[in-house]
């Protein structure tokens, strides 16, 4: 298991830019997280950059992340690596958050989402964002309404991090991907 090779599946199965982008953001959230919690950086940025790996070809549940990580398995990835995915589903109820790797995924996913989408809206892009900007857009219902903002609430508390520093902490590791995620980099 190494990057190169979760990077090739993930862009063998996903061709839309936009969910190419939120994978490799989660990636780097995670990558952030891990030294953390004692994780190892290398495995929780696989498991950020596949979560969604599947999304794109079997997007209902439970086939995602199920097909995911049946196709994990066939390539020998852990079952760490794979449960983890898996309990990023709140619908596969026998998949509980237990580990750090697997709460901080469940916390970042959205986040990322609503942190692009907050960046997305500044002129100058995600270098312009805040902790301050992303709580402001947090608090507008219609603003990324597929985003669940009890989510990020819980996701935060389960990982056992303020959301304030848990923003930051996810807000840093995308401005340091600033180019991968399509935005300027000076």
């Amino acid at each position: 298991m190494n990057r190169a090779d979760a990077l090739a599946l993930m862009q063998e199965y996903t061709t839309k830019e936009g969910l190419r982008k939120h994978m490799l953001a989660v990636e780097a959230a995670m990558r952030a997280y891990a030294p953390r919690y004692g994780g190892d950086v290398e495995k929780w940025g696989v498991v950020g950059l596949l979560h969604d790996f599947d999304y794109e070809r079997w997007p209902d549940p439970p086939n995602h992340p199920l097909q995911g990580s049946a196709i994990l398995e066939s390539k020998g990835y852990p079952e760490d690596v794979r449960y983890a995915i898996k309990s990023h589903a709140d619908y596969l109820t026998d998949c509980p958050r237990v580990s750090p790797m697997d709460k901080a995924l469940y916390a970042c996913d959205e986040l990322t989402g609503l942190i692009m989408a907050t960046a997305l809206m500044q002129p100058a892009g995600i270098s312009a964002v805040t902790v301050q900007s992303v709580r402001k857009k947090m608090k507008q219902k219609g603003f990324a309404a597929a985003i669940n903002r009890d989510d990020l609430v819980n996701g935060a508390a389960d990982l056992g991090v303020d959301l304030d520093e848990h923003i930051g902490v996810v807000l840093g590791a995308m401005q340091g991907i600033a180019g991968d995620l399509g935005f300027p980099t000076s």
